[in-house]
């Protein structure tokens, strides 16, 4: 009773760390824990947490980080405070369950967020939160993370964005779960001494690769492709083989706005929506439902974010609505309405504009 009355930082320390050794001796005696004296303990540590300063709640956060009867409040705030008190609950406590690490994801910081993605044996939840994210270096950091639950699914997204994210590629090209699929779309864009290491690992021939990739090229380029395949069995087949393609072509850096036009002229609609959705960053469903809306001036949008002049929308607005009975929509009119989306504004504010007013579609 006389340190609870005392203000003094040292008491209030010592108070704390005496209800810690009591919970500490009656969690090794196996003793249950009775409901009041639950609520009652939530309350003592968040009254007294609350007024503590830095290092007494730092030294607090080592303390209850593998605390399996630490509270759950109060491990929430902990895993909110500065990121040198945050860190070892983060990384440790049993007690962060996946909605309060996905919240995490959402309300700290990026250094907070880091920490999460580092945090051994992290759940397919919890991943699928970091990658919808797409932070840089959130995104490494769960490339690094080799106990993490990632799908087949999820790392093929990880190795995607490692053509435009150098730092993954490494942790990456280490990573016990990469596949031999995988490891050669990843070949393309990596260094000499990581491709040696993909070499070694998946028995890759370089002389092989290259040749799939130089003829998947010349297809492309020749207007070859899925359309005209005889042998596909189904539309399924056909969408994957255009979503290969158009992954090679990327892969290459000969994925630029001038193919969009070349597919729609040879009346090659869905691979126009695959190619534009790469070259964008954006889903194939946002842009189907783009050009299926009676707003052209969606299609305007994704085709500013991915640098096709103002002069060239007219043309691939026909293409599009010849190809997709009439739409989008809105006649002329709407044409006209289009233009406004190659305003005075870069391809990632267009970008960001699109991917806002397609999500109300």
């Amino acid at each position: 009773m006389t340190l609870a009355r005392s203000r003094d930082p040292g008491d209030r320390e010592r108070l704390l760390t005496g209800i810690i050794e009591l919970c500490e001796a009656g969690q090794s005696a196996g003793a249950p824990t009775d409901p009041d004296i639950q609520r009652l303990l939530d309350s003592i540590f968040m009254t007294l947490v609350v007024e503590a300063e830095r290092d007494i709640r730092q030294r607090l956060s080592e303390r209850l980080a593998d605390a399996p009867w630490a509270p759950s409040a109060l491990i929430n705030i902990l895993a909110l405070d500065e990121i040198e008190i945050a860190r070892p609950i983060i990384a440790r406590s049993q007690v962060l369950q996946d909605h309060d690490l996905i919240r995490l994801m959402v309300q700290a910081t990026l250094e907070h967020q880091i920490e999460v993605a580092r945090r051994p044996r992290l759940s397919a939840s919890v991943v699928e939160a970091i990658l919808a994210r797409d932070e840089h270096a959130v995104l490494t950091a769960l490339a690094s993370n080799d106990t993490a639950e990632l799908s087949p699914d999820s790392l093929r997204r990880l190795v995607g964005r490692a053509k435009d994210i150098v730092a993954l590629r490494s942790p990456l090209a280490r990573h016990p779960l990469l596949s031999s699929e995988l490891a050669e779309q990843l070949y393309l864009w990596v260094g000499s001494a990581l491709r040696d290491a993909l070499t070694s690992r998946f028995h890759l021939d370089p002389e092989t690769i290259a040749l799939a990739l130089d003829q998947t090229l010349r297809a492309a380029h020749r207007g070859d492709g899925p359309a005209q395949d005889g042998g596909i069995e189904s539309d399924e087949d056909r969408a994957e083989m255009e979503r290969s393609l158009v992954e090679k072509l990327d892969a290459a850096g000969q994925l630029r706005p001038g193919y969009l036009l070349r597919v729609l002229r040879e009346g090659r609609l869905t691979l126009f929506v695959t190619a534009l959705a790469r070259l964008g960053r954006f889903e194939s469903p946002q842009i189907r439902r783009a050009i299926d809306s009676n707003r052209p001036e969606l299609l305007a949008l994704a085709c500013s974010a991915v640098g096709i002049d103002r002069s060239v929308f007219p043309t691939i607005l026909e293409h599009v609505r010849q190809l997709n009975g009439g739409r989008p929509g809105g006649g002329d009119e709407g044409a006209r309405r289009a233009g406004s989306a190659f305003g005075p504004f870069t391809p990632d504010i267009a970008g960001m504009a699109f991917r806002q007013a397609v999500g109300a579609v």
